[in-house]
């Protein structure tokens, strides 16, 4: 499932009609009809149903929808918002069909809002994605007054009234709908930190656009189930422990022995073939009887945090991870960025290894090998050196921007996690539940990364997978046995069994 920007939309519409041959109003009619189809599924025949619709393409949807429960014997009436001028082209077209057939057209004026306190469901089809800047009348009356009705259920075409599609705006007023019906793909506020609740519930709905057309124009998609069954590698009979990996983890210190543990048995867990993990004598003695089947590799500890390894050897390892538990001390540092001169393999950055690499940021650009962040937003906001508001209004841009910048995959954690790649691909991952805003869970899915990354498969499609199995994990625990209150990161661990054979049983 792709992911679009406004002007994204409108070139795949505009490649779709004039390059393809689709007509205009063909699309509006798909548009119209799968939008009713789905509105009947939370509706019922006793509802009295207002459609609400503006100029554009989202008012002609949503004639079509009127239409569509018309003629399905609901209880349904059109309140036009804008004069009869406005309503142009196919949408005009459709708005004729639909008094053809028959519907109630009422027209809005001033303060005449008697349909819409009628109704309980309301239908908001007034303004599309095209929204730039402060409403206007009677819009910016309206869509406030829409939002004061609670008991009345609303449900927004495409995209919430006055709601940007784009990330980067501050200001807004829109309506805040119980569930949105998208059409075609999901725009980016849906994944944006100040803007996703006003969809509500969504789903999203295909209109018969070409899949060649979003290849055309977009690099942005939504990561699911079907796009982990197509990549995740198999297991082969003649398999052994060298074909999945020999990886390293270095981290943990005498006060956090237990976020190198976790890394380390989520590795183990998710499939890597060899673990070592690589921190002070007494860090080992601490977390060696959890991860019995790791190897481990002495480092010298200064003051009980890790000291830089002058004759640190990386060579042998398919990848590093390293930061977790490790501390910020100055010689601490050092070691990242001894690690991060001298691994000759994919590099796994995280926790307070992201702390020391904004000290190093040039480092990451001499690299030959892949190298992966895996910042929470303000550890991203650290290494851009901008506020934590100013990147959630922006993630899809920032860390576009900084993934390009230092040849760097960015794993942007949150309730949807981005994944970016340096050539610019992104992918957004839906599975994951507040139940994973606990300590230990960003170390959990460093230990996934990591064995994701030395299997065979492509590099943003292992660490998509990665995240995916880490939520999905979460999310299965929370349905079996666990509440989003006790889940613990080292439950995690233990489901992602459940995790694998779930995709397994899907396939």
């Amino acid at each position: 499932m792709y992911i679009v920007t406004a002007k994204e939309m409108y070139d795949i519409d505009h490649f779709a009609m004039h390059t393809i041959g689709l007509d205009g109003k063909l699309l509006m009619e798909n548009a119209g009809r799968a939008v009713a189809e789905k509105v009947t599924r939370k509706i019922s025949k006793e509802d009295k149903i207002c459609v609400l619709v503006g100029a554009g393409n989202n008012g002609g949807d949503g004639f079509v929808i009127a239409r569509t429960l018309l003629d399905d014997a609901y209880d349904v009436n059109v309140l036009q918002i804008v004069p009869d001028e406005k309503i142009t082209g196919d949408a005009h077209y459709h708005k004729q069909v639909y008094e053809n057939c028959g519907g109630t057209l009422l027209k809005f004026a001033g303060e005449d809002v008697r349909a819409i306190k009628e109704a309980n469901v309301l239908i908001d089809a007034m303004i599309g994605i095209g929204v730039d800047g402060d409403l206007r009348e009677p819009f910016a009356s309206l869509v406030p007054f829409i939002n004061k009705q609670k008991q009345k259920l609303i449900i927004s075409v495409d995209i919430p009234s006055g709601l940007p599609a784009n990330e980067g705006v501050e200001a807004y007023t829109a309506i805040k709908a119980d569930h949105t019906i998208i059409i075609g793909a999901p725009k980016l506020s849906v994944f944006l930190n100040d803007t996703f609740s006003y969809y509500g519930s969504w789903e999203v709905v295909s209109i018969g656009l070409p899949t060649l057309a979003f290849k055309q124009h977009t690099t942005k998609s939504v990561w699911n189930l079907k796009d982990v069954k197509r990549s995740l590698p198999k297991r082969e009979p003649n398999d052994h422990k060298g074909k999945h990996g020999k990886g390293i983890i270095i981290g943990g210190c005498i006060g956090m022995p237990g976020a190198l543990s976790m890394s380390i048995r989520a590795a183990l867990r998710a499939g890597a073939g060899l673990i070592t993990g690589a921190t002070s004598e007494k860090v080992i003695q601490a977390v060696a009887a959890n991860c019995v089947e790791a190897m481990y590799m002495v480092l010298s500890e200064k003051n009980g945090f890790l000291d830089n390894q002058a004759n640190l050897i990386l060579s042998g390892y398919h990848a590093v991870a390293i930061g977790m538990g490790i501390g910020r001390r100055t010689w601490t540092g050092e070691l990242v960025q001894n690690v991060i001169d001298n691994a000759n393999c994919p590099l796994i950055i995280d926790a307070d290894g992201l702390y020391h690499l904004s000290q190093a940021l040039s480092k990451l650009k001499e690299r030959d090998q892949p190298t992966v962040i895996t910042p929470h937003p303000g550890e991203m906001a650290m290494l851009l050196g901008v506020s934590i508001q100013e990147l959630l209004q922006n993630p899809f841009r920032y860390a576009s921007e900084f993934a390009k910048e230092y040849r760097t995959y960015v794993v942007l954690k949150g309730q949807y996690t981005m994944i970016t790649s340096p050539d610019g691909k992104q992918a957004v991952n839906q599975t994951g539940n507040p139940g994973l805003s606990k300590g230990g869970s960003g170390d959990v899915l460093t230990g996934i990364i990591l064995a994701m990354i030395m299997q065979k498969q492509d590099l943003f499609q292992a660490l998509c997978n990665a995240c995916f199995i880490h939520g999905l994990s979460a999310d299965l625990l929370v349905i079996q046995q666990h509440s989003e209150h006790d889940l613990l990161a080292s439950d995690v661990i233990n489901g992602i069994s459940a995790a694998y054979r779930m995709i397994s049983d899907e396939v």
